[in-house]
């Protein structure tokens, strides 16, 4: 499911369907959720939504590596990365045994 899928399945949804939402106000709401998520994550700080799950920052450590083509060294700077784990309710869900 790519982005405009997604945003057609939020503003199809039932829950959404007494607002009576248009696709640009759903794609609106959508852009600032993933906004909030980017900025919060690039503070440094992890998002926690309770039953679904968290979205977190993990640091990698500098390393060496090779390059493939010519097999010299090469240094590979230390960076963050966004990662997410799933709540126990999502992956409940995806596996068919929430009640």
């Amino acid at each position: 499911m790519n982005k405009n899928e997604f945003i057609a399945a939020v503003a199809d949804s039932k829950a959404l369907a007494k607002l009576d939402l248009s696709k640009t106000a759903v794609a609106t709401i959508i852009d600032a959720v993933l906004d909030t998520i980017e900025g919060s994550l690039k503070k440094g700080d992890e998002v926690r939504l309770v039953g679904f799950g968290n979205f977190y920052v993990a640091k990698r450590a500098a390393s060496k590596g090779r390059n493939p083509r010519t097999g010299e060294p090469i240094a590979i700077k230390a960076s963050k990365l966004p990662k997410f784990r799933a709540g126990k309710q999502l992956k409940d869900t995806v596996n068919g045994t929430k009640k």
